[in-house]
């Protein structure tokens, strides 16, 4: 979801290049097995806060955006800052606003007071609820802290939960930045129509959920050192790659995200 991110499929074309620092190295992904049951149930929840709760979420602030809040090189005519909230129910925006940009909603666990990471491990679900309206780009992702040497995490610790364009009305686009995998999955959603996402962030494979279905499981993971911080929030298509930019009549966009938590199996006793 930054300028570093692979780009959004043409429509009805899978790709997997990325256009960023990862160039041609996204790995075709293991097969999955839609029958496969659940993980184990989940352990204990470390994170459930309301979008409203300002020590848990920082409005309009991420390192992935420039400090401007733009990101036109992502093929993004939104603009982030700190005015830009969703609703307590969820509901993130974009609105119209003058030379071509998009006020946009969204927000980010990074520069909270709360400071929320998610680790190798965590189990991440959400009810998700998007339209087929052109132009818009939701999406749930992460976004990693440098090393204490100042150092960037491979890929920016940066796993797309997913990425939803309505080029491809059905179809979630689910990528590890970390340890570059992706797929794009068709036919698993309904704009309209609540999903549930659950992503479970192992060491060793991601796995992608939806509605109790398991669509993706990377095969690569995170690493064993991954920490990153989570962002939710809507961008507006510039109109790259297939995705084409929001209709002139079309004066709002928006998609909605409820009941986000994360839940963390306790470390193992020495």
């Amino acid at each position: 979801m930054n300028e570093r991110r692979t780009p959004a499929t043409p429509a009805r074309q899978p790709d997997h290049r990325d256009h960023g620092d990862h160039r041609d190295q996204h790995p075709a992904h293991p097969p999955h097995d839609p029958a496969r049951p659940l993980p184990a149930p989940r352990a204990g929840v470390v994170f459930d806060a309301p979008f409203t709760d300002r020590h848990a979420w920082a409005v309009g602030r991420t390192s992935a955006y420039p400090p401007d809040g733009r990101n036109p090189d992502d093929n993004k005519l939104d603009q982030i800052g700190p005015a830009y909230a969703p609703t307590a129910d969820g509901v993130f925006r974009a609105r119209r606003a003058s030379g071509g940009l998009w006020d946009a909603d969204l927000v980010s666990t990074e520069y909270a007071p709360g400071g929320f990471e998610l680790l190798p491990g965590d189990d991440l679900t959400a009810t998700c609820l998007v339209h087929d309206v052109q132009g818009a780009w939701p999406a749930l992702w992460t976004w990693g802290r440098d090393s204490d040497s100042g150092r960037s995490q491979p890929g920016h610790g940066e796993v797309d939960g997913f990425e939803y364009h309505p080029t491809n009305p059905r179809m979630l686009e689910l990528t590890n930045h970390v340890r570059p995998a992706a797929s794009y999955a068709d036919h698993l959603v309904t704009p309209g129509r609540p999903f549930t996402l659950r992503v479970l962030f192992g060491a060793t494979s991601v796995q992608w959920w939806v509605d109790g279905r398991q669509v993706f499981a990377d095969g690569t993971g995170v690493g064993p050192h991954w920490r990153a911080w989570l962002v939710v929030g809507i961008s507006v298509s510039a109109g790259a790659y297939g995705h084409l930019p929001p209709a002139p009549g079309t004066r709002e966009l928006e998609w909605q995200c409820t009941a986000l938590s994360v839940a963390r199996r306790p470390a193992p006793q020495a």
